[in-house]
């Protein structure tokens, strides 16, 4: 749904809600990430110390609009949540049963900056089924077998594409590449390429405290994020007892990385920073070869600190 110049998930049925003016496909990214549907902010994982998992309390649902940037996000959930010896039930119950209806950008907004980290505006996978907005309708693409017999179940609405059309989606596709292009140009953002070693090169850089001076730990640009996943477990009353929630927790917070007795390794902001940027741009390149950004822009305008990721990249890069 689109309020205003944000973009939104909403709940839409089609029988009850009349704003169908507001209902968005093509356009860009929404304001918040897709994570949320796959592991909310606040989530039951246990009660009553029962080692049974706790049932699911939301209906699967269809996703619709979903970016490539989104969708390039849970490359880096699948490793944390399914991946390396680890599979996380609860993950992987809504990865299983939720369908994803993903769909082309058509337009670049200001903090796009996708295609310096190698990704198009466009989806390639991780979809049931994408949709390209053209004149009069949509070129659908199947990405699983799940999309594959939903399409063939209502084979009916469906239809072949004249190559005018897919024309067409390239042309549209052509045009917001360049226009996600001019926005990184404009703002001098350096492609991965760059991005080997520079964390080490800037390691006991200043750079660090001077981005960090103006950070109130609010951790909006974790929480923000289509790619963090850190949380915290913790147990609370409920009206039938005691149940243990995941919360998410962000690194950019003091407490983050204290342990027993008070120790704590990142006592200080600019250090929890660093190590922000240290997670996303050389831990993970090294051990799954994916950089933990997918250029959504997100966390930029999130900010209230106005610590702009494009303008330390750009620094990281370029310091000597």
């Amino acid at each position: 749904m689109k309020k205003g110049q944000q973009r939104i998930f909403q709940r839409y049925h089609p029988s009850v809600d009349r704003a169908a003016d507001q209902v968005v496909i093509g356009e860009a990214r929404t304001t918040e990430p897709l994570k949320g549907f796959f592991t909310p902010a606040r989530e039951k994982v246990a009660e009553l110390f029962n080692p049974e998992i706790p049932p699911s309390e939301h209906k699967p649902f269809a996703i619709v609009g979903v970016k490539a940037c989104d969708l390039q996000g849970f490359l880096i959930q699948d490793e944390v949540f399914l991946k390396r010896g680890n599979r996380d039930p609860f993950y992987a119950r809504a990865r299983e049963e939720n369908l994803i209806i993903s769909s082309d950008c058509t337009l670049a907004l200001e903090t796009c900056f996708c295609l310096a980290l190698g990704h198009d505006p466009h989806p390639k996978g991780n979809f049931d089924i994408n949709l390209s907005e053209v004149a009069g309708g949509f070129i659908v693409e199947v990405g699983s077998p799940k999309g594959r017999e939903l399409v063939d179940d209502h084979e009916s609405l469906f239809q072949a594409v004249p190559h005018t059309l897919l024309e067409e989606r390239k042309e549209i596709r052509e045009r917001v590449i360049a226009e996600v292009q001019s926005r990184i140009d404009e703002h001098g953002v350096p492609h991965r390429d760059q991005y080997q070693g520079m964390i080490n090169r800037n390691h006991e850089s200043k750079l660090w405290q001077e981005e960090a001076g103006t950070c109130v730990e609010c951790g909006a640009c974790n929480f923000i994020c289509p790619t963090c996943h850190c949380f915290v477990l913790s147990d609370q009353q409920t009206g039938s007892g005691t149940a243990r929630f995941r919360l998410w927790d962000s690194c950019m917070v003091k407490d983050f990385a204290r342990v027993a007795g008070g120790g704590n390794p990142r006592p200080q902001l600019w250090m929890r920073l660093r190590n922000r940027f240290e997670k996303k741009l050389d831990f993970f390149p090294r051990v799954t070869g994916l950089y933990a950004c997918t250029g959504c822009g997100r966390c930029i305008p999130a900010c209230p600190a106005d610590i702009d990721i494009r303008r330390v990249l750009k620094a990281l890069v370029h310091n000597a």
